[in-house]
């Protein structure tokens, strides 16, 4: 009975956010709310834009219901909801209103503050390298740079779906398989699999060719609760899952930030400089690029499993191989 209800769950999750981004764009497109194509887009048309008004709020309500009704609480959830909830706001605003870099900066460090103290009682992060309060701060910046990672990956049609459901059925299916922090039904299972639910319903409207984007009241919340689960899970020492689930957007985020800046190029400003945006460019379509995102991290998922069951440094090694090759295949594509 108990797995039925998290199937059960799951599909809700997904009706909820198929059903509500159809009445949600249907609103967008009735205020005229649309992303218009720029210098720096990787679309042509205008479309509408916002459609994390949909899929975060029933994220947060079926978070909140799993942390009402399932036993242990995870510790610190009712804080990561308000700071998820406090960034959709924010991100919201930025969408229609272009707010400079500095105020979203704190508003996401803020939100990351809330959560760090809420998880003030975990383990180290580092798994006990880095003293305590170094281990705290660095594992707030890294839960910084996963947030504004996947705003500034969220460029073309279905990726950052994609990958928000990637690394969410990662965890859960690790989860079931009973290792680490996940044996039995509990949160560690319960709160990704309905986030990869909720966001494999909105797919359903993201995908290419996309009837809405998700915007920053979509992309901003998201990097914040994945950077969120993936902290959980390093915390009880699977850290070598919470780095290779997310080791391609991990990669082409980085690298491009790390070429941008040492040319002196604004970092915080769009670009389509991204491994991902350069093989658009060259002729490749947002569904053939966010379908080989797809099998990398499929091919992730199954590193992670190894680093479970087997040497973590090994699927470390493995991973980062699935990494490069696909960044190579999509510097292919850009030519």
């Amino acid at each position: 009975m108990a797995w039925f209800s998290v199937l059960a769950s799951c599909l809700a999750a997904a009706l909820a956010t198929w059903a509500s981004t159809g009445l949600v764009r249907r609103e967008l497109l009735r205020r005229g709310i649309f992303d218009q194509p720029n210098e720096r887009s990787s679309h042509t048309q205008p479309k509408p834009h916002g459609g994390g008004l949909a899929l975060i709020p029933v994220i947060l309500i079926s978070w909140l219901l799993v942390f009402m009704g399932l036993e242990p609480r995870e510790p610190g959830l009712g804080l990561i909801l308000i700071g998820a909830a406090g960034l959709a706001a924010v991100g919201w605003i930025d969408d229609l209103r272009n707010l400079p870099a500095a105020p979203r900066l704190l508003a996401q460090a803020a939100a990351v503050a809330l959560g760090l103290f809420g998880m003030s009682g975990a383990d180290p992060f580092f798994q006990g390298f880095l003293p305590p309060v170094l281990d705290r701060l660095a594992a707030g910046l890294a839960w910084l740079w996963i947030i504004n990672l996947f705003n500034f990956m969220d460029g073309i049609d279905g990726i950052t779906g994609v990958e928000t459901a990637s690394i969410a059925a990662g965890l859960a299916i690790i989860g079931v398989l009973g290792t680490g922090t996940a044996g039995g039904l509990t949160p560690a299972i319960f709160l990704p699999a309905l986030l990869a639910a909720a966001t494999l319903g909105f797919l359903v409207w993201n995908w290419p060719p996309s009837k809405l984007f998700l915007g920053d009241v979509g992309s901003v919340p998201l990097g914040y609760l994945v950077g969120w689960l993936l902290l959980l899970w390093a915390g009880h020492g699977q850290w070598a899952v919470a780095l290779i689930l997310p080791l391609y957007y991990l990669a082409d985020a980085t690298i491009t930030l790390v070429r941008r800046a040492l040319r002196g190029a604004k970092v915080w400003q769009a670009h389509r400089e991204h491994f991902y945006q350069r093989a658009v460019q060259g002729g490749a379509s947002h569904g053939q690029v966010a379908r080989g995102v797809l099998m990398c991290n499929l091919l992730l998922i199954a590193c992670a499993a190894l680093a479970v069951y087997g040497n973590p440094w090994i699927a470390l090694s493995a991973a980062t191989a699935v990494a490069g090759g696909f960044l190579a295949v999509l510097r292919h594509w850009a030519r």
